[in-house]
């Protein structure tokens, strides 16, 4: 998918929004998909966003949380740790499905599937410039801002 244009695709987001990326066209948008709000690696990254937000739209971007959580938990969410951007709910996988962030995983001795924390950088152009996949969270926001700013 890597150097190819995203297709387009639309979320039901906070703030009463939907988010589209064909409405984002000439902006950098940076999609970041988290397994679950409020849990400890989700609430650090998402605090990493978001003091690094100001710095982000300087270089002409827009930042969107996804996960499958339902909107009333991402408001929750947005709300509790201050969130400059908006969080896109991804209920039934689409757009998860169309970055294949859907993955097993160990949990408690059992396997499920769950979101592989991981992070898109989509250009001004629609096309996609750079992954990460398998996110840990320390320094991770600030490696993704250092990139937006080459593009």
């Amino acid at each position: 998918m890597l150097d190819t244009a995203v297709p387009d695709f639309s979320l039901p987001a906070t703030s009463g929004q939907t988010f589209n990326l064909a409405a984002q066209a000439g902006q950098v948008v940076v999609v970041y998909f988290y397994p679950k709000d409020s849990t400890p690696g989700c609430t650090t990254e998402a605090q990493q966003f978001r003091d690094l937000h100001g710095e982000f739209a300087a270089a002409g971007a827009v930042i969107l949380g996804v996960s499958r959580d339902s909107l009333k938990s991402h408001e929750n969410f947005k709300a509790k740790q201050a969130l400059p951007f908006e969080l896109g709910t991804d209920a039934d996988e689409a757009v998860c499905t169309l970055f294949a962030v859907m993955k097993l995983k160990n949990m408690y001795g059992k396997q499920v599937r769950g979101v592989e924390r991981s992070t898109f950088v989509i250009d001004r152009d629609g096309v996609l410039r750079r992954e990460w996949r398998g996110v840990k969270v320390p320094g991770h926001a600030q490696e993704v801002l250092d990139f937006v700013k080459t593009l």
